[in-house]
């Protein structure tokens, strides 16, 4: 599903980058104006375009901890690997993400919480100390120019980052149990997933 959605993308892109190609051709054959005076005003129009319909994210992993709470066994930890689908910078500074149980919805910010991975295990990083259940954080998996810790920004479609969230209290996860999580860019495609919490068969878990 991911790989065909890429495609659409790309198509679309494409096509878009041709009409306006189109328009402009067909401006200046008829000398009817289309607001694009200048080979600038072009090349913003197409950034501006492709920037809204191109801001893709993709998902390409998804884990989750189980911990014994008052008891039960229930997932307090996420972490969700995204990346660029194309070479563009994503202002991350700007994500909004939604969780969503079918009885709760929290929106969780984004206050700088951006840390390289270094030595550390994604679950025991120390990034996990600012993180209470109303925002979330980035731990950044490979980023050669270093764009996210420094600038709050993905802008390769090679960077790869975790997003980390602890659950709120009221929202952690049983066996079974499913929370829709739905990212929101500043532009661009919003992207959800639904994570299902497995059986607690180890505690660390993939979520398909």
């Amino acid at each position: 599903m991911g790989k065909l959605t890429g495609i659409m993308v790309t198509l679309a892109i494409l096509s878009i980058s041709s009409l306006l190609i189109g328009v402009t051709i067909a401006s200046n054959i008829t000398g009817e104006t289309t607001g694009i005076t200048t080979e600038e005003d072009f090349e913003k129009m197409v950034s501006e375009t492709v920037d809204e319909i191109s801001t893709y994210i993709q998902i390409r992993d998804q884990k989750g901890k189980y911990y014994n709470i008052n008891g039960e066994q229930r997932i307090e930890k996420i972490a969700i690997m995204i990346s660029p689908l194309v070479s563009q910078e994503i202002d991350v500074s700007k994500l909004t993400i939604q969780l969503c149980d079918g009885d709760i919805v929290r929106i969780l910010t984004y206050d700088g919480n951006a840390e390289h991975l270094d030595s550390n295990s994604v679950f025991e990083h120390p990034i996990w100390n600012n993180l209470n259940g109303n925002n979330y954080g980035f731990i950044s998996i490979s980023d050669s120019d270093g764009s996210l810790v420094d600038n709050n920004a993905l802008n390769d479609y090679s960077d790869n980052a975790y997003i980390v969230i602890r659950l709120p209290s009221d929202m952690t996860m049983e066996k079974y149990d499913k929370i829709a999580v739905t990212l929101f860019p500043a532009t661009g495609i919003t992207r959800t997933t639904i994570l299902e919490a497995p059986l607690p068969m180890k505690q660390i878990i993939t979520f398909e």
